[in-house]
C-alpha cells in the first residue's frame, strides 16, 4: 500500500494485493510505486520504506526517475547490511560501534556488495533510553537526502503510516478479521479509503471550528503532544450525534435534576448543532 502521509496520519491512494505470503518481489514494489509517481509527477515526493522493501534496488531504480521528476527517498537497512566507502573494506552496519544517543551521517557510501547500483548517503541514528524506554537498535536510512536532519525528520513521519494501519484494524474498521476473499476485499479497502479520508477531513474540520474539545478529552498534563488524531475526533463526533438519538430523554432527566450545567447543556448542544451540519 501506499498513502500520503497527512497530520500524523496516512491516507492510503494505491494498493494491491498480493496472493502470497512473506515479503513482496521488487518487481511487486515497482509496480506499485509507478502509478503513484505519474498520478503526483507534479509534486516533490520523498518515498519511505521499511526494511521489507528491496531498498538498494528500489532506490537505484528511483535514482534513474530524479531526471523527470524531484524525488527523494529514505529506506531503513538491516544491520547485517555491508557498506563501504571508497577503497575501504566492506563492513556491516552493525560494526559501526552505534550506541544509544548516537549519530551518524555517511555520505557517498556503497550500499551492498553487488556491483552497478552507486552511492549513496546512510543516516544511522540510536534514540537514547527514554522514560525508561529504550530501543533495541538503532535506525540505518539509505537516503539521497544531504543531512542527518532531514532523514531523521521525513522518516520519524513514518509512525503516521503505522498509525493508519492500526486505524484500520483494530482501531476502527478491522479489514483483516472481514475474512474477504480478495474482489471483496479489494472493494471494502477502497471503501475504507474513502471513509477513512472523510472522516479524517471532518475531524479537521471539527477542530478549526472548536468543536473538538466537545469530543473528547485533547490534551493531558503530563502529554506534550494531543491525544487524538483527527481520524479519530472525526469518527467519534458523528457517533455522538447518532448517540444522541438514544440518549435525549435521559439527558433531559438528568438536565432537569441539575439546572446549575444548563448553560454547559446548551453549548454541548451548539456544538452538536455545528457537528451535525459538518457530517
Amino acid at each position: 500500500m501506499v498513502a500520503v502521509i497527512w497530520k500524523k496520519r496516512a491516507l492510503p491512494i494505491y494498493w494491491t494485493l498480493l496472493g502470497k505470503r512473506g515479503a513482496s518481489r521488487l518487481s511487486e514494489q515497482q509496480a506499485l510505486i509507478q502509478p503513484v509517481l505519474c498520478l503526483l509527477k507534479n509534486y516533490e515526493l520523498v518515498i519511505l520504506g521499511d526494511r521489507e522493501f528491496h531498498s538498494v534496488k528500489l532506490a537505484y531504480w528511483l535514482k534513474q526517475k530524479i531526471k523527470k521528476q524531484k524525488l527523494f527517498f529514505a529506506f531503513r537497512q538491516k544491520q547485517g547490511t555491508n557498506q563501504k566507502k571508497d577503497d575501504e573494506d566492506y563492513q556491516t552496519f552493525s560494526q559501526l560501534g552505534m550506541k544509544p544517543g548516537m549519530k551518524m551521517f555517511l555520505t557517498g557510501v556503497s550500499v551492498t556488495k553487488n556491483k552497478g547500483f552507486g552511492n549513496f548517503n546512510v543516516g544511522a541514528y540510536w534514540k537514547r533510553k527514554y522514560k525508561g524506554k529504550q530501543e533495541k537498535e538503532p535506525w540505518f536510512i539509505l537516503t539521497n537526502l544531504d543531512s542527518l536532519s532531514e532523514v531523521l525528520k521525513v522518516y520519524r513521519a513514518r509512525a503516521s503510516i503505522e498509525a493508519m494501519f492500526k486505524d484500520g484494524k483494530t482501531g476502527g474498521y478491522n479489514w483483516e478479521g472481514s475474512k474477504a476473499n480478495n474482489k471483496r476485499l479489494n472493494s471494502l479497502i477502497l471503501l475504507i479509503a474513502i471513509a477513512y479520508t472523510a472522516t479524517s477531513l471532518k475531524g479537521k474540520t471539527f477542530r478549526q471550528t472548536n468543536q473538538g474539545k466537545y469530543i473528547a478529552r485533547l490534551t493531558e498534563k503530563s502529554r506534550r503532544d494531543r491525544r487524538h488524531s483527527n481520524f479519530w475526533i472525526g469518527l467519534y463526533g458523528s457517533l455522538w450525534i447518532h448517540a444522541w438519538e438514544f440518549c435525549s430523554d435521559f439527558i433531559s432527566i438528568m438536565m432537569s435534576n441539575n439546572p446549575q450545567k444548563l448553560n454547559n447543556y446548551k453549548k454541548g448542544l451548539q456544538a452538536m448543532s455545528i457537528i451535525d451540519k459538518t457530517a
